[in-house]
């Protein structure tokens, strides 16, 4: 049966309800034709994910930590995507109003940096392909969850079209709005910004030589982050009121407006399709199972983008969901049950939590006009940058190799 021909049936071992980049991620690791023992996967999504490679859908782009790299080389998607990624040859971090304000307080070079910019189309159209080529994965798509039943032996859910569908496990990878997380009554823990992640692509004169951009400001972070050739992605976080502004000024206008944030070190810039906005919030699951069922993603957390580490964050949700279930089967052991949760739940909670946290910590640091704290902020990222040490532990960090990785973010089939 292929990836996308019609159910045969309407039992699988695993039900990922969601179709974007963790819900393939997971219908990969668990029934992916480089799976050990692939298990009979259906992913289901109320939107064709397909639909999403035509026009400018979507302009966001991902950093790709050296472990993530290594899971989507292991699922077989990397080969797919890596022509279209750019490495980060260098990493700075600034404390400044404008481009004429901006000393570099830190830095980090290409043996410290460890990640590459991959748009997120490229990411997607990689995932499905291999998906297409997986015979136990089967893409259900045009129809939502209507019904949803977590009985002690087994889930059921009901399609909006009828069908029913039952699995010993259902993953809920359906984003931070999370139907399935709420019609489990999973409570979340957390709070909006009154931000918004404004998130663009576009065209430069001169080279960015791999250089990753990160300024503090006191609207908030401006993140210049480079594509393949001339081109790069900014995130550019503003309060909710000017970002609104700036999304609904004309083109011609808003890249007056960049340009101004930019600076001249890119030359001059022209947009690529249309800049998009995004209101930010942290927040978590209290708790990331319920009876069968498994959150991954942005179901069971949302944080600060501005490290870029919210879709490695979910990966590594999906690569230890993957090991505690691989796991159980090899050892015939029921894959939806309370121990395998448990020690999901266990493994991901803390490391999510911790992160969460300290991206918050970070933003509310960062984004305000005190003088004072602008002043201990500087005198702490200036040393931080004199002691390389120091800087090992955070580029490990954000290079995804620090805690107890699972096998997949080591580049090993499960």
């Amino acid at each position: 049966m292929g990836a996308f021909g019609k159910a045969m049936g309407t039992r699988f071992d695993v039900i990922v309800v969601g179709g974007g980049l963790n819900g393939l991620a997971t219908g990969l690791a668990l029934g992916g034709h480089r799976a050990r023992r692939p298990l009979s996967v259906a992913i289901v999504d109320i939107r064709d994910p397909r639909q999403s490679l035509s026009g400018d859908n979507d302009a966001r782009a991902s950093a790709i930590t050296a472990s993530s790299k290594r899971m989507f080389e292991a699922l077989g998607v990397w080969d797919h995507v890596s022509q279209h990624m750019q490495e980060m040859r260098e990493i700075i971090v600034t404390d400044g109003g404008g481009p004429d304000n901006r000393p570099v307080l830190l830095q980090f070079g290409e043996a410290t940096s460890s990640a590459s910019m991959v748009e997120n189309q490229h990411l997607l159209r990689g995932l499905l392909a291999v998906v297409e080529r997986s015979p136990n994965i089967t893409l259900m798509t045009g129809h939502g969850v209507a019904e949803q039943s977590f009985a002690p032996g087994f889930a059921k859910l009901t399609l909006t079209n009828g069908e029913q569908l039952s699995s010993s496990l259902v993953v809920a990878a359906d984003g931070g709005k999370s139907a399935i997380r709420e019609a489990a009554h999973i409570d979340l823990v957390g709070w909006s910004y009154d931000q918004m992640g404004i998130v663009a692509s576009f065209d430069h004169e001169l080279p960015h030589h791999g250089r990753a951009e990160e300024h503090f400001t006191s609207a908030g972070p401006f993140a210049i982050l480079p594509l393949p050739g001339n081109r790069s992605s900014i995130v550019w976080t503003k309060g909710t009121v000017e970002a609104k502004r700036l999304l609904s000024l004309p083109r011609s206008d808003f890249e007056i407006a960049l340009q101004s944030e930019t600076g001249p070190h890119l030359g001059k810039i022209e947009l690529i399709g249309k800049p998009q906005g995004y209101p930010l919030s942290m927040f978590f699951a209290k708790e990331f199972h319920a009876a069968r069922l498994a959150l991954v993603g942005d179901a069971a957390h949302v944080i600060h983008p501005l490290a870029g580490l919210g879709l490695n964050l979910g990966l590594r949700d999906v690569a230890a969901l993957a090991e505690c279930v691989a796991d159980a089967f090899a050892l015939g052991q029921d894959i939806g049950g309370p121990a395998v949760l448990e020690r999901y739940s266990a493994w991901r909670r803390f490391d999510t939590v911790a992160t969460a946290v300290s991206m918050d910590g970070f933003n509310r640091l960062f984004s305000n006009n005190n003088a004072f704290l602008r002043i201990v902020r500087d005198l702490g990222l200036s040393a931080t940058n004199q002691l390389s040490g120091l800087k090992q532990v955070f580029a490990r960090e954000a290079a995804g190799q620090t805690g107890s990785l699972p096998r997949l973010l080591r580049g090993e089939n499960i």
